[in-house]
């Protein structure tokens, strides 16, 4: 067993040679642990071979990201939570996980169904409000009605959205 197997050898080594020396090998593959790229998720190592394009393009995310910290160090950004422009809160907040943008998703729908069961000017108006954006003020110029009966309206709304949930 053991002689056949070292007479296999050199021809196997040949083989491989020959396909890592030729021009036209494209997809040779590169190993990258997802323990180092998803650490909350393996907790041991876990190898898996990649293209060469798709490790170029978890270095090009790894490089924007190192870029990003270090933007974020060198105009101080995570010095005082006093600031407006929001640059601070994007170093403290983590990215969402897939599950949770999962979760928010299916949320939207329920929340999104729900208003959906409500009359027709209720749903409409909180449509408008909180799915458009326009303000009560402007509702109310479009339906040709006083805002204050919008508000009501709206108000109305959700507190029935509040028995849903």
């Amino acid at each position: 067993m053991i002689r056949l197997f070292a007479d296999a050898v050199p021809h196997l080594l040949s083989i491989h040679l020959s396909i890592t020396r030729e021009s036209k090998w494209r997809y040779r593959m590169k190993k990258i642990n997802l323990r180092e790229l998803y650490p909350d998720v393996y907790t041991t190592d876990f190898l898996v071979d990649v293209t060469e394009e798709v490790m170029e393009a978890i270095r090009a995310a790894e490089r924007a990201e190192a870029a990003y910290d270090r933007r974020m160090y060198r105009y101080k950004a995570h010095y005082s939570l006093d600031c407006d422009n929001g640059i601070e809160n994007a170093v403290l907040l983590k990215p969402q996980t897939p599950e949770m943008v999962l979760e928010e998703k299916q949320f939207q729908e329920q929340v999104y169904a729900a208003v959906m069961k409500l009359p027709e000017k209720q749903a409409k108006r909180i449509y408008a409000r909180y799915y458009l954006g326009m303000t009560v003020n402007e509702i109310a110029e479009v339906e040709g009605v006083d805002p204050s009966r919008v508000r009501d309206s709206i108000r109305r709304g959700l507190k029935q959205l509040g028995k849903y949930f």
